[in-house]
């Protein structure tokens, strides 16, 4: 098997900053309705703004990111290594892929074009 990188996708990262945009607008706007203020819209407009801005600012560092798939090995930022003899777990969360060890240790592979092929990608290294 030849090494695969497991890079992010721009459109996942997109569409989950567009749900995180969603959850935060709506939030903001229930706790200005709590307190009530007659400008709930105005959450709506700081929640898109945070967001957005967020997502502007992170979207080089979070789109550079790449794990690395071996025969032996996972491998990914800030020199992750993890040999797949110790991983436990790996299932899907929206468009991320969470690697679970045996020792417990948790890792994200981050905004995947297709999380499930990911999973099955590290399945098939795995077994």
């Amino acid at each position: 098997m030849a090494a695969t990188d497991l890079k992010p996708d721009r459109g996942a990262y997109i569409r989950a900053h567009a749900w995180m945009a969603a959850i935060g607008m709506s939030g903001a706007m229930a706790v200005l309705w709590i307190m009530g203020s007659p400008h709930i819209w105005t959450g709506a407009a700081g929640g898109l703004a945070a967001i957005a801005l967020r997502g502007w600012y992170m979207s080089s560092e979070e789109l550079a990111v790449v794990w690395t798939l071996t025969e032996t090995a996972l491998t990914g930022p800030a020199g992750r290594s993890i040999p797949l003899a110790g991983i436990e777990t790996v299932r899907t969360m929206g468009s991320y892929v969470q690697v679970i060890t045996k020792s417990g240790d948790k890792h994200l592979i981050k905004y995947q074009a297709n999380p499930a092929a990911t999973r099955n990608s590290i399945e098939r290294a795995k077994a």
